[in-house]
């Protein structure tokens, strides 16, 4: 698995060494500070697939904007697979009240009327009971594995359309028996789960009944089959889903133009804001710094941060598409350990040396409870700070009492509320101080080399939330990872368009003057 929500234990199901090392070949970011990314770029010993070639805009058909759409769709559903271990497709009964829901119910309500009259008749009519043992014959049938190919024959002849037709033609045909086997095969064919669903079928009685629990027990069970494939396939997905991602987004570009707009306003946002903090940390001033001090990796590790501190929602990266909920989740999830660490800290400095590990625990659960459903759009904040301050400080006070210790006084209590309440106000500075350390531990995960063999050392003022925040480190790791690995020859382009266009006028500039 290219990354999930735990710490890599080893390689198994994640990204090799010698995936590493292609990537640093083919993107050519993994130099160091001192390294001129200029060099790095005109080298000519890349490989042939890591050199994606960008079309000259042109008009786009039809045809091409839905193959685009197709090559997208399938690239998200591959990527869904293999990242998500509980992906799997559910069966949908679409909403009665819903326009879709109503016309479906009025469409099948209609057919089986249809049937019913046509099988009331005198004598009986079977042309709708024929189109529908064959739509059951082609079902078993789909269900078969290559080697059942005496049951494949039997299935046939026993669901012959021609047979049942004849038969029909002589008022012959026996449908309580035909569904009698129809039910037999199926409970020989159907996952363990649906049992239950096949038992409770009957093969005599209301005809049109039964064969309406036969159709709908079938569509249980090519949902089954469906999650049973994607389960085999995605060994096999595992080990091939960066060089699949890599092509189908190949294909995307050479038919769509313009199609890495956002991915290179994202990158020239990061190198502008890597060119600033160099001014600013540079004695000389910005015109001490150029584009060839600038480490490519440190950028886009940058840009990766970035992602997590702005809404990027409306214009993500495309080359981040297929992770943009995951991205969006660790958002939140990265927002409720900052608070909680926030908590933690005043609760600590207003108890002091009083202050437990025990009580310390307490407060993240307490915490934890009140904020959860923070990506909630209906979820409010702020009135959920309010309620935890005010929880907070009874608990506090409570805990105190208990050790025959005094309670807080009127004055301190005012203030963990109020520093509760205002925790996410502008420049609030204790969280200012976590969150800036947050992201340095983020800064510095994204560093370590891949897989982790050990991670880095936890900021002070962080260590009550060490194992959650470790947690989503290394999970943003992999999915950063993985994505340098898919997309890094194409933000290799992206880099030496940039780069040298800045350089370029740099020396323009400087001639002019």
């Amino acid at each position: 698995m290219p990354y999930s929500n735990e710490k890599s234990s080893g390689s198994d199901g994640q990204l090799s060494d010698s995936d590493s090392s292609r990537l640093s070949e083919s993107m050519a970011c993994s130099m160091s500070d001192s390294e001129s990314p200029r060099d790095s770029f005109t080298s000519d010993s890349s490989s042939k697939h890591a050199s994606p070639v960008s079309s000259p805009p042109k008009a786009v058909t039809f045809d091409e904007i839905m193959s685009t759409a197709r090559n997208m769709s399938n690239m998200v559903l591959a990527h869904e697979i293999v990242t998500n271990q509980n992906f799997h497709l559910e069966h949908v009964d679409l909403p009665k009240n819903s326009l879709e829901g109503k016309v479906k119910q009025i469409v099948h309500k209609a057919f089986w009327d249809c049937l019913e009259a046509e099988l009331k008749e005198d004598p009986p009519q079977y042309e709708h009971a024929i189109k529908l043992f064959d739509e059951i014959k082609e079902i078993l049938l789909s269900f078969l594995t290559p080697g059942t190919n005496r049951l494949r024959t039997q299935i046939c002849e026993v669901l012959d359309v021609d047979l049942i037709r004849q038969q029909a033609e002589h008022n012959a045909v026996d449908i309580p028996k035909m569904g009698g086997y129809i039910i037999n095969i199926m409970s020989k064919l159907c996952a363990p789960i649906r049992d239950e669903d096949v038992k409770k079928l009957k093969a005599s009685g209301d005809i049109v009944q039964m064969l309406r629990d036969v159709f709908r027990v079938l569509d249980l069970m090519k949902m089954d089959m469906v999650n049973y494939t994607i389960q085999n396939i995605r060994p096999q997905l595992q080990r091939q889903l960066a060089d699949y991602e890599r092509i189908k987004f190949q294909e995307i570009i050479e038919k769509t133009p313009d199609a890495l707009i956002q991915t290179t306003e994202w990158i020239k946002e990061s190198i502008k804001d890597a060119i600033e903090a160099k001014s600013h940390g540079n004695a000389g001033g910005a015109n001490g710094v150029s584009t060839d001090n600038l480490s490519p990796t440190l950028v886009l590790n940058s840009g990766y941060l970035k992602l997590l501190q702005m809404d990027y929602h409306s214009a993500i990266p495309e080359t981040l598409i297929t992770d943009d909920v995951r991205v969006q989740e660790i958002k939140f999830k990265l927002l409720q350990v900052k608070i909680i660490a926030c908590v933690c800290l005043i609760t600590q400095n207003a108890m002091g040396s009083y202050c437990t590990n025990e009580f310390t625990e307490k407060v993240k659960e307490i915490t934890s409870i009140l904020i959860q459903g923070i990506n909630s759009t209906t979820f409010n904040l702020k009135e959920a700070l309010s309620a935890l301050s005010v929880k907070i400080c009874t608990e506090m006070n409570n805990s105190l009492t208990e050790r025959g210790l005094t309670p807080l006084s009127t004055e301190a209590q005012s203030v963990l509320l109020g520093q509760i309440d205002s925790i996410i106000e502008k420049d609030h500075p204790i969280y200012s101080l976590i969150e800036k350390r947050t992201y340095e531990y983020l800064s510095t995960f994204l560093c370590v080399p891949y897989p982790y063999k050990r991670v880095p050392m936890t900021p002070g003022g962080l260590t009550s939330v060490r194992v959650e925040l470790e947690l989503i480190a290394c999970h943003y790791a992999n999915i950063v990872h993985f994505n340098k690995q898919v997309y890094g020859p194409f933000y290799a382009n992206i880099f030496r368009k940039l780069l040298f266009s800045e350089a370029t006028e740099q020396k323009a500039e400087t001639v002019a003057q």
